[in-house]
């Protein structure tokens, strides 16, 4: 069975339909060690139950009629754990890439990468561009993989770009820095998910998520499952999202572009 049509177990059929599904959802995979700790096993099984959870994830997105995913795989910010995890992560990287690549091309997942491959080990860094060039013309899913990445760090980095580019500082506005950021060409992510119960971004998406919609949940990673996933795509479906507007505008906008309906969601 492949990646899309394996089943879940007990329960596949028996979620309730989504009221509003996310065109794209990012992800803060936190939690993995803590996991670990609570079964007494090392943090690097945490890690690898993290990666196998992903498989599902990924699986579940495109079930529920997800399009973009953004998961944060490694910040800049984790260079500054011990040397001994750096490495297993990159080594995690690495196996997921040569284990997993063929089947999620198969299944019609276009691999992106976010974030900087300077400083990254040559082997891993040239695989990462194949796997995104291997994928880039596939379109059931969009999976944006945030590897050295930071927040900061890409505006940073898109601001030296316009520079170079000599664009006028008069001419500067928040549009320019949305074509200058990675993901340029993609809709702002609507729902961002962080697991393990922490409420901060921790320099992810910084520029994109500034109108998500935050679903935070104390379950750790490697058990977020697609019942967990169901129900934070169930939760936003019953948020109303303003953009800085009052429900009053809201539905009048609605009732406008759908008088059936009776309101927004």
């Amino acid at each position: 069975m492949t990646l899309m049509t394996k089943k879940n177990g007990r329960g596949q059929n028996h979620l309730p339909p989504l009221e509003k599904v996310p065109t794209h959802v990012a992800i803060i995979m936190d939690g993995n060690g803590r996991w670990a700790r609570q079964r007494g096993l090392p943090r690097s099984e945490g890690h690898r139950q993290g990666t196998e959870n992903l498989r599902r994830i990924i699986r579940a997105a495109v079930e529920f009629g997800v399009s973009i995913m953004t998961i944060y795989a490694f910040s800049t910010e984790n260079w500054s754990r011990p040397r001994r995890e750096v490495l297993l992560l990159m080594r995690i990287l690495e196996m997921v890439i040569d284990r997993e690549l063929l089947e999620l091309h198969r299944e019609g997942v276009q691999i992106r990468h976010i974030g900087e491959l300077n400083g990254i080990e040559s082997r891993l860094a040239r695989k990462v561009v194949e796997a995104c060039d291997y994928t880039r013309d596939n379109q059931r899913l969009i999976l944006n993989v945030a590897f050295n990445y930071g927040g900061r760090d890409e505006i940073v980095h898109a601001v030296q770009n316009i520079v170079r580019d000599g664009i006028p500082p008069e001419a500067i506005n928040e549009d320019t820095i949305s074509d200058y950021i990675y993901t340029s060409d993609l809709p702002d992510p609507d729902l961002i998910i962080r697991t393990s119960g922490e409420f901060r971004l921790s320099n992810f998406l910084i520029w994109q998520g500034a109108y998500s919609e935050i679903y935070t949940t104390e379950t750790y990673w490697p058990a977020f499952d697609r019942v967990e996933f169901h129900r934070a795509l169930a939760a936003y479906g019953r948020r109303r999202r303003r953009f800085g507007k009052t429900d009053e505008q809201i539905e009048a906008e609605f009732s406008r572009h759908d008088p059936v309906k009776a309101k927004p969601y």
